[in-house]
């Protein structure tokens, strides 16, 4: 019997994402481009509901493949993917369909999709959130690409979605490069939730001198509440773990430096192409950037003044609000830069569709998506998700939280950069009047220089006189 789909690729991710269709009943062909990984997967799949078939190369996978073939790439983004097409594309026929689930730019998404579009072989971008546990036992995935393929692959990714309240968390969000968008703004704004997070926790380290296992039964009791979410959990759990070695809190032998993949400072590229900002987000990218200068930071600790000022420590309950309206301002940010982006990539985003397939299996999955769907679909003010009412009504009770917080933390020297971009990203949406004027009539100055002065309509009127 021949495979219902071939997955190319058994790194963590692929051999996650092959081993959840096997569980879930199908016949799924894998190779690899190095032979000594096939055997251990097909000894892991053995049992499970549906069935593994290995093969040497890409050529021996398509051809044990059902018409029209599915193909399944997970390995690594850029050249690799490329070289993999390139062998992969004259083993195919009219109504196959190439799929990418790695974590590509979307950019290199569109070209891909380009290049095979009028060649009958059709070609998906497929974001995939969840780790290697989401993807084993039920990831949300975002599927860009042709109505056909999602039609032909429709029923697996179903399948092997993550369920929340029994919908499946997994959509086709639109062609060529959408689906490789979306997961990217899900990491931008992941990015942004777990530096507030991080922002609390210092806050609660630095400024109120809480133990780290206090601080961890904090984030614990607002598991259940409003800021539920994953991350939230998550960081509950490290907070609470202790190193076996030492006996101390794991979180104080973490090196005191985050990495990053790349999908986050992508936002943030693609905010300032669109002319959008991301600010909360970026505040996060440049936060992890900054972490890895560790030398430099010791340097400044004994060189730089605070000028740190009388502060009065934020309570729980000033925490939690400023946490919650962060979170709301970094979705929004995310969600205003989906909407740029599909008008002017001609992708026809369903916002509320996204937050939902965004409620179980992905990093950021939280109760308030469902209040960010619901958003969405009601009346929604110059496209902007924080004038829809429910979340004018939430800011209005979470803003007071937030605002002390930032000022506390600035007072006491206390770094608090996305809380403090979102804060001000919110008071630049609420002032009717900006200064945007001032930078104008600089520009202008500037015509009187030398420079080319242009008015807002676009006018050019020369030099000042």
């Amino acid at each position: 019997m021949r495979a219902d789909i071939g997955v190319y690729g058994l790194g963590t991710m692929g051999s996650a994402l092959a081993l959840n269709m096997i569980d879930n009943g199908f016949i799924v062909a894998v190779s690899n481009r190095s032979e000594d990984k096939i055997a251990p997967f097909l000894k892991e799949a053995e049992g499970l509901s549906g069935s593994a078939e290995g093969y040497p190369d890409l050529g021996a996978l398509v051809a044990a493949l059902k018409t029209p073939r599915t193909v399944l790439l997970m390995v690594p983004s850029g050249k690799a993917t490329d070289a993999t097409i390139d062998a992969l594309r004259p083993l195919l026929s009219d109504g196959d369909t190439i799929i990418d689930g790695g974590n590509a730019d979307f950019n290199d998404t569109r070209a891909r999709h380009a290049a095979m579009d009028g060649t009958g072989v059709h070609f998906v971008g497929m974001g995939v959130s969840g780790g290697e546990e989401g993807a084993r036992r039920g990831p949300s995935m975002m599927v860009g690409g042709s109505a056909h393929s999602w039609t032909q692959f429709r029923p697996m990714a179903e399948a092997i979605a993550a369920d929340f309240q029994g919908a499946p968390c997994v959509a086709h969000v639109g062609p060529d490069g959408a689906g490789h968008f979306v997961k990217t703004v899900h990491n931008g704004i992941e990015y942004a939730d777990m530096q507030m997070i991080a922002e609390i926790y210092g806050i609660q380290r630095d400024m109120a001198k809480r133990p780290v296992a206090e601080i961890g039964v904090m984030f614990a009791r607002w598991r259940d509440g409003p800021l539920s979410s994953y991350l939230i959990e998550s960081a509950a759990d490290v907070l609470a773990a202790t190193d076996s070695q030492t006996g101390k809190p794991m979180i104080e032998v973490i090196r005191d430096s985050a990495g990053q993949k790349g999908t986050g400072r992508w936002t943030v590229i693609e905010a300032l192409k669109l002319g959008q900002s991301a600010s909360a987000i970026e505040a996060a990218v440049g936060a992890r950037g900054w972490s890895s200068e560790k030398a430099a930071r010791m340097a400044g600790q004994g060189t730089l003044a605070l000028g740190a000022q009388a502060f009065e420590t934020p309570g729980e309950a000033d925490l939690e609000a400023a946490m919650l309206a962060g979170r709301i301002l970094a979705h929004a940010q995310g969600f205003r830069v989906l909407a740029v982006a599909s008008e002017a990539f001609e992708w026809s985003l369903d916002m509320a569709q996204i937050a939902e397939i965004w409620r179980a299996g992905c990093i950021i999955r939280s109760a308030l998506l469902d209040v960010f769907a619901d958003a969405f679909r009601g009346t929604l003010p110059h496209d902007h998700m924080i004038l829809a009412p429910a979340m004018v009504s939430r800011l209005a009770g979470t803003l007071p939280g937030l605002r002390r917080v930032v000022v506390a933390a600035n007072l006491a020297g206390q770094p608090v950069p996305a809380l403090s971009a979102a804060l001000a990203w919110h008071d630049s949406m609420a002032a009717a009047r900006g200064t945007a004027d001032m930078i104008q009539g600089l520009r202008d100055y500037f015509g009187a220089h030398g420079f080319e002065r242009i008015d807002a309509d676009g006018a050019h009127h020369g030099d000042w006189g």
